[in-house]
């Protein structure tokens, strides 16, 4: 095996910005390189203290695992929850191209997702008024944070106020988050009926959101659930919304906001849309009903992303 790439979290962040994140996701929507309905599902299995997590996808020219430990434990001893790699390999020898930071993709890559499926459900909705756009958030971890920066980055000036269980730890994410253009500021449910965004990046597996506070025209973007047993979203609302997945087929394995709402069988049925449907205007908004988003992380989008960033570490002269 030859000299394998390795890119940091900082290599990775000086490669590709929040906004090129996005657009390389919707580009390969839009040109359909990829298919979210055929990606391989992610695999778990136990490991000491926690379990492993596997997400393995294919393209036509790069292929690729993102190799990752779960320890529920680590935060109390000060140490990272999720830890590990992402592992580029050519397609035509699956030989190794490049390691990869694997939870620094995963904080640009969710938040690409996710900001990518707002702005376009903010784009079929009604046209909003001038100023900054208001959003509350649930939750104060990494993720939220890089969805708020990745929101600036993408639609423009945002006034969020943002919702957890722990004042300290609002007070120091209010402090860590807020810039120019991007303001932040402890909220309460009271803010959520004026919120154009309503974004929940918790570990909660029961509903932080009340389904009466969402107005006829909100997005709520769901992204902290992962698993059928969990939900942030209770199920009335997304009964009443709008609903959109990243693919049909990950959110009947994964997706508890939706198997909460109705049964598997109840959305063969009545089949919500996928990310495809969005960014190729096969998707339309409803009048005066609310748009959901719920979101649990697919193999693909790290290799759409994982591709463009090395792309660019080994021809920086090139482009992708």
């Amino acid at each position: 095996m030859g000299t394998v790439e390795v890119l940091s979290a900082a290599d990775i962040g000086a490669l590709i910005t929040p906004t090129e994140a996005v657009d390389a996701i919707c580009d390969a929507l839009v040109s359909g390189s990829v298919d979210p309905e055929l990606d391989d599902p992610r695999l778990f299995s136990p490991a000491p203290g926690g379990e492993f997590l596997l997400m393995p996808a294919r393209g036509r020219a790069a292929a690729g695992v993102k190799v990752l430990t779960v320890a529920p434990d680590n935060p109390a001893r000060g140490k990272p929850k999720i830890q590990g790699v992402y592992v580029l390999v050519g397609s035509d020898d699956l030989a190794p191209r490049a390691l990869l930071d694997g939870p620094e993709l995963t904080l640009i890559r969710t938040p690409a997702v996710t900001v990518l499926a707002i702005r376009e459900l903010l784009a079929a909705g009604p046209p909003r008024p001038p100023g900054p756009l208001p959003m509350v958030v649930y939750g104060t971890g990494p993720q939220a944070r890089r969805h708020l920066q990745t929101m600036r980055s993408v639609l423009g000036p945002i006034d969020a106020a943002v919702i957890g269980r722990l004042p300290g730890a609002i007070n120091e994410f209010i402090g860590e988050t807020t810039r120019p253009g991007l303001a932040v500021r402890a909220g309460t449910p009271a803010d959520v009926p004026g919120a154009a965004v309503v974004l929940t990046a918790t570990s909660s597996p029961t509903p932080v959101v009340d389904a009466a506070l969402i107005g006829p025209h909100t997005v709520v973007a769901a992204v902290g659930a992962h698993g059928p047993q969990n939900a942030e979203l209770p199920p009335e609302l997304v009964r009443r919304a709008d609903v959109v997945v990243e693919a049909r087929a990950s959110a009947m394995r994964e997706g508890g906001n939706l198997l909460r709402a109705r049964t598997a069988d109840d959305w063969a049925r009545q089949p919500p849309a996928n990310l495809a449907d969005l960014v190729t205007g096969r998707f339309r908004r409803r009048p005066d009903t609310p748009a959901v988003y719920s979101g649990v992380g697919m193999s693909w989008e790290d290799l759409v992303l994982a591709t463009t960033i090395v792309d660019r570490h080994q021809k920086p002269t090139g482009g992708t």
